[in-house]
């Protein structure tokens, strides 16, 4: 029986502000809440989050992990933000199992609670909190080549309606985020959107080539001004890896001022 999964990286904004009424985030607001209508809801989720490093791929295995509010000077409301979807310890198992079949050392941490990269994207996706989630760190050297061996290992999951979310953003540049919206940022904002989105897109490329290209994505036009590190772009590493094709679909929200891509597979083994 064929199973199907759905893959998408998505641009999360900065902290809870997209929870908290913010003008500058008003367009992922719709954007996230215009993707959940398109897609099938799913049996269990998988988030990739930009927001957790481990020296090896590291799963969250609670059965109910507790919110983590990993966010600095924000108003009370932030820290009393509730999402309390469950978690599902037996496709943890299997992650952990998938990435040690692929040679690939692996931790189980059933301690470990969602930070935001999961729940404020999915309390705008899904505010219900009815379906069982889980999180894999990045790892935390940082690399691309690593990040797409733990996509591609992620191949051999046998979970039906699985949804896979790589949650970072595609632009993160924080002193840009705050600074005048100067033409030659803007300019160079929209020269690395426009890569990723032929890299990601283009099915003209070969799988050999895209995967080479992300690779090698720090050699892309002003890349390191749009990512001076790369732990938001990584989770796209993960779901390309997974996915091993074009991307059916990009998305784009205008966040805190700046063009911002999410990528949409459908992945049928």
């Amino acid at each position: 029986m064929q199973r199907t999964t759905d893959v998408l990286f998505i641009s999360h904004g900065g902290g809870p502000m997209p929870l908290l009424g913010d003008p500058g985030h008003r367009e992922i607001v719709d954007r996230l809440t215009e993707i959940a209508g398109k897609l099938r809801k799913p049996s269990a989720i998988l988030v990739v989050s930009a927001h957790w490093e481990e020296a090896v791929p590291t799963v969250t295995a609670g059965a109910n992990p507790p919110l983590i509010y990993d966010y600095y000077g924000f108003p009370p409301e932030s820290y009393a933000i509730e999402y309390p979807c469950p978690g599902e310890p037996a496709l943890a198992g299997q992650i952990h199992s998938a990435l040690e079949q692929a040679g690939i050392p692996a931790r189980l941490d059933d301690r470990r609670g969602f930070d935001h990269g999961l729940f404020v994207p999915l309390k705008l996706m899904y505010p219900q909190a009815d379906i069982p989630c889980v999180q894999l760190s990045l790892v935390n050297s940082l690399d691309a080549e690593a990040h797409l061996a733990i996509g591609r290992a992620l191949q051999a999951l046998d979970y039906d309606n699985l949804l896979v979310i790589g949650s970072g953003f595609s632009f993160h540049n924080m002193r840009a985020f705050f600074a005048s919206a100067t033409p030659e940022i803007q300019a160079r904002n929209r020269a690395f959107e426009a890569w990723l989105e032929d890299t990601c897109t283009n099915a003209a490329i070969s799988e050999v080539e895209r995967t080479d290209l992300l690779k090698h994505w720090d050699q892309a036009p002003y890349a390191r001004f749009c990512h001076p590190r790369e732990e938001h772009l990584l989770p796209l590493h993960v779901c390309y890896g997974l996915a091993g094709q074009a991307a059916r679909t990009r998305f784009e929200a205008t966040i805190l001022g700046k063009q911002s891509g999410m990528f949409y597979w459908r992945v049928g083994r």
